[in-house]
């Protein structure tokens, strides 16, 4: 390219800037018009003042309280219907059914957690598993079954427009499952692999809460296992899975909730697919369900095990000791529940290598006082389990074998240092952290469909958000002191697991939560 053509190309790039720079300036006026430092130009529109021809916009008022409520129907067999509108074209609908690892007391353990592995299997209209997801990705859904303690759970999140698609195969999925030796057997396999991995897994923390439960409420209701025993893997066959089914699967005991539906549309459904149907199994009578009340026990629950190669590979975690100490709290029917709730959150805590601002609870007293103070623990980690009829507050705390004793102790002051009266700060920090918690989490749509059909399935009604706020806000200190000298007169519960050379004894802890300071008694030793 000769000088030339290179500077008259030049003067024509120039000549084009000009040009746009000028129709710029005559669009939007020489003042509103300025230079980039590159030479360049952008429009100095006011983000201030409405745009000229743009129509003005409507904005969603916020008042912290919810538009829809939530709507409940009763059908002839007694088959509760619950829905919650909620934009969007999608929708989560399931069914709740009153039954779980507590109900098992005339049966063997293990029959909750069959069940939900054999879920969306074969039923009287779907040949196989596949079917059954070929039929749902129509619809763009997914499916899932959940098993806890005291609730089963069923649910599809698909279009809205596939609504009748959706409870029909639902229906379908609860009362017509074919249940085939096929099927039971993959889940016996299904079932051994889980027990495996539950006890090779780096974080103990679901089997510490099986074993927590067992000791709190020795051979009763929640205390039951909630995993298939590996004795009874074999035993669980179809003809005790149909008594079982017959026993807790009736209407009366079953909550079909959806959110992001209309209640007619549902109500509608649940008539078609869910209303004088007849259960494979047959027609069961309430009075045949197990009507135990929760009794809290405590106990200790011990497990020695080599934990040195739980977590090997670049970076393993060292080997660690894990105890989890809790007391009695009390049910979420209770007024005292709110409190009890603000209480686990004023605890908080989490694992010493957890790193944030006060969202994720490092001004939660078990991080000032435990994991701030003590850089020997891993972790301290406050729980609250509440069902129909007791709770359970518990923390789980984890530390090298040789400093058992030391870790123990530091629990059990924590836990006597709760009834002393909370200070302003810690107090508001922790309502508004609970609250903070609670509304992000029903921003989920599955999350609702949960709430709903638990809170429906407890007491036929729902608690909406701002209700449970305001709840919140009213607890006082004086409620958390209340409701923790309460907790502090309960026999305490312990799961330990790990090395337990120097774990203190069952009488001991017992002695340090009944003492003024929290203190263990001393232990003098002759020959160490």
């Amino acid at each position: 390219m000769t000088p030339g053509s290179a500077q008259c190309q030049f003067k024509m790039a120039t000549h084009m800037v000009r040009f746009r720079t000028w129709n710029r300036a005559k669009s939007f006026g020489t003042a509103a018009y300025r230079r980039y430092s590159s030479g360049g130009g952008y429009p100095n529109v006011s983000l201030s003042i409405p745009l000229p021809g743009i129509p003005k916009p409507v904005f969603a008022t916020v008042d912290g309280r919810e538009k829809y409520e939530t709507k409940v129907t009763t059908l002839e067999n007694g088959l509760r219907v619950a829905s919650q509108n909620k934009f969007g074209q999608f929708c989560t609908v399931g069914v709740l059914v009153n039954s779980g690892s507590r109900h098992e007391a005339k049966f063997p353990s293990g029959i909750s957690h069959f069940l939900e592995k054999l879920a969306f299997s074969s039923t009287a209209q779907y040949g196989s598993k596949d079917e059954i997801l070929l039929t749902l990705e129509k619809h763009g859904g997914i499916c899932d079954c959940q098993t806890s303690r005291d609730t089963t759970m069923y649910a599809v999140s698909a279009e809205a427009k596939g609504l009748d698609t959706v409870v029909g195969l639902l229906a379908d999925t609860v009362l017509q499952p074919r249940l085939t030796d096929e099927e039971i057997e993959m889940t016996r396999m299904a079932v051994r692999f889980e027990l495996e991995d539950l006890n090779m897994r780096p974080d103990p923390e679901p089997l510490l809460t099986e074993m927590i439960h067992a000791a709190a409420y020795r051979g009763n209701t929640v205390g039951l296992p909630r995993f298939c025993p590996m004795d009874n893997v074999e035993r669980i066959d179809r003809t005790l899975l149909h008594a079982y089914l017959r026993s807790y699967y009736t209407p009366e005991r079953m909550v079909l909730a959806g959110v992001g539906v209309e209640h007619d549309q549902l109500v509608s459904c649940a008539r078609k697919y869910l209303l004088g149907v007849r259960p494979v199994w047959g027609v069961g009578t309430p009075s045949s369900a197990d009507q135990s009340v929760a009794i809290y026990t405590g106990g200790i629950i011990k497990t020695e095990k080599d934990m040195s190669d739980v977590s090997l590979g670049p970076t393993p975690i060292p080997e660690l000791t894990h105890i989890m100490i809790g007391l009695e709290s009390c049910s979420f029917l209770e007024d005292d529940f709110i409190p009890f709730a603000v209480l686990n959150m004023l605890m908080g805590g989490g694992g010493s290598f957890s790193a944030g601002g006060p969202g994720k609870g490092m001004f939660t007293r078990l991080y000032l006082n435990v994991l701030n103070r003590h850089h020997w623990m891993y972790n301290a980690t406050s729980y609250h389990h509440s069902y129909e009829d007791s709770g359970l507050l518990c923390i789980h705390a984890s530390a090298d074998p040789r400093q058992v004793r030391e870790m123990v102790e530091i629990i059990t002051r924590e836990f006597i240092q709760m009834g002393g009266t909370p200070g302003e700060m810690e107090l508001e920090r922790a309502k508004t952290q609970l609250k903070s918690m609670l509304m992000m989490n029903l921003e989920s749509r599955p999350v609702i469909f949960e709430d709903v059909g638990r809170q429906v399935l407890a007491t036929s009604k729902r608690k909406l958000p701002h209700e449970l706020c305001d709840l919140i806000s009213s607890v006082t200190a004086s409620d958390i002191k209340r409701v923790t000298a309460k907790m502090l007169r309960s026999k305490p519960a312990v799961a330990a697991l790990g090395d337990l050379t120097e774990l203190p004894s069952y009488e001991h802890i017992q002695a340090a939560l009944s003492s003024k300071d929290g203190r263990l008694p001393r232990m003098y030793r002759l020959f160490r």
